[in-house]
């Protein structure tokens, strides 16, 4: 069967975005955060506490303890990635990371302030299968669609994932803010429930995509054995690839630079709306379903416009928005404040992340055989971003004392990206946008 553009195999990889994106709202963006920062604040400590000994502020804590986890993906990924495009497994290790990520959010419903440690560790594992199991979702996409349609098929994955993290937070929205409703005393118990339902949730839809993608090709006669066994010399591989081809040179670093701020600011919103503007689980929840419904509308729009405008434009005025975002961030004081950043934040979320992976997917060469240890290149950009952000959050909220001065921190970044991006903008009017300028065979071109 035909899988390029194939309807059915286009909704059955949305679907992982489905069943994961749930892992994203509830466990990184709001229940999670607002139960770990209520639990972690107490009269006697305040918002110290001890992991294995050691005293950490809480939020600066749980922000490296999710930079662990994704500095342990950036390693992994480029071995994993390069057995999967030998063997033509990657769907094997995209089950294996489900499963792990999917079993520790399970294990957080024995999360409470007496088991610190297994909640952090769970925590933390849950990340590296979420960030593993995307590695080689991301990968399919240029298997599945052609470039004119990369951009629809990513927005749709992005699509799926909200309208699915939506639901189930709604369904847990009902019980965490009524637990009397259904006779619910202990009062974490309903956050607890919440994470079991995401990994059963994660785990259940995620059979849909395992039983209609293709397990990959085995690219054993077009890719270099002796590579296959040394991941990061594969990496290496993809690098020197990637030198010949000006635009995509272009793009990672810009990526790179904004993802950071991008990134950061998803995973640790919750954070600052709970510890610095005091708003609750309830307020909480309502910012993010108000985010994740508007980025479902965010996705698309920005597909639209890039159909428009191009890719590099539009995420130059994304970018320029998520600057705005920091700033304003930084002098909030109020809920609805707050709000009325999220409606923003939401635009652009889904915008973002959606036109940079088929952004990027566009800028590879067609028929590639190693489409996994290229999207690996992606990913471990992403997520060693993602680390030097937390890092740098967390350690400027512990050194300076006060969250907000992370902020600043991530608008230089921000700001950054953007210069780079013009760069880029640059570079494509100067070079062009001929589809064999990107074959490898022709890199003089």
């Amino acid at each position: 069967m035909e899988i390029k553009n194939n309807k059915k195999t286009i909704r059955a990889w949305a679907m992982f975005d489905w069943a994961n994106s749930a892992y994203n709202l509830v466990i990184t963006s709001t229940i999670f955060p607002a139960y770990y920062t209520a639990i972690t604040t107490t009269k006697e400590q305040g918002d110290k506490v001890f992991f294995f000994g050691k005293s950490f502020v809480n939020t600066a804590l749980s922000n490296y303890a999710l930079a662990v986890a994704y500095l342990v993906i950036a390693v992994l990924t480029p071995i994993l990635t390069s057995v999967a495009d030998y063997k033509g497994n990657k769907k094997i290790y995209m089950q294996f990371f489900t499963w792990l990520g999917a079993l520790a959010c399970c294990c957080l419903y024995f999360f409470k302030l007496d088991t610190l440690e297994l909640g952090v560790i769970c925590f933390a594992i849950a990340a590296i299968g979420y960030c593993g199991g995307q590695v080689f979702y991301n990968s399919y996409l240029p298997e599945i669609a052609s470039i004119d349609q990369q951009d629809s098929v990513s927005a749709k994955g992005f699509t799926y994932g909200y309208i699915g993290s939506v639901l189930l937070q709604i369904i847990c929205f009902v019980f965490v803010l009524s637990p009397k409703t259904f006779g619910i005393t202990d009062g974490t118990f309903p956050a607890r429930l919440s994470f079991l339902l995401v990994g059963l949730w994660w785990i259940g839809f995620s059979q849909i995509p395992f039983k209609v993608l293709p397990k990959g090709s085995p690219n054993f006669d077009k890719l270099n054995q002796q590579k296959v066994h040394n991941g990061f010399q594969e990496l290496k591989n993809v690098w020197q690839k990637v030198k010949r081809m000006p635009l995509l040179k272009r793009f990672l670093p810009a990526f790179f630079f904004y993802s950071i701020g991008v990134q950061t600011i998803m995973l640790v919103a919750a954070n600052f709306g709970e510890k610095e503007l005091h708003l609750g689980t309830a307020s909480l929840i309502s910012i993010i379903l108000i985010i994740q419904l508007v980025a479902i509308g965010g996705a698309t729009l920005m597909s639209k416009l890039s159909e428009k405008y191009g890719n590099v434009p539009v995420l130059m005025a994304v970018v320029l928005l998520w600057i705005v975002v920091c700033i304003f961030a930084y002098f909030i004081t109020t809920a609805t404040q707050f709000y009325a950043l999220a409606v923003i934040v939401g635009l652009v979320m889904g915008g973002i992340q959606s036109l940079s992976r088929s952004t990027y997917s566009k800028f590879l060469p067609e028929n590639i055989p190693d489409t996994a240890s290229f999207f690996a290149f992606y990913d471990v950009t992403e997520k060693v971003a993602i680390v030097a952000g937390l890092f740098g959050f967390g350690f400027i909220e512990e050194l300076t004392g006060n969250m907000r001065n992370s902020i600043l921190f991530l608008t230089i970044l921000f700001i950054v990206g953007l210069i780079l991006l013009f760069s880029l903008r640059l570079g494509e009017k100067n070079i062009g946008q001929n589809p064999e300028f990107y074959a490898l065979e022709n890199p003089e071109r």
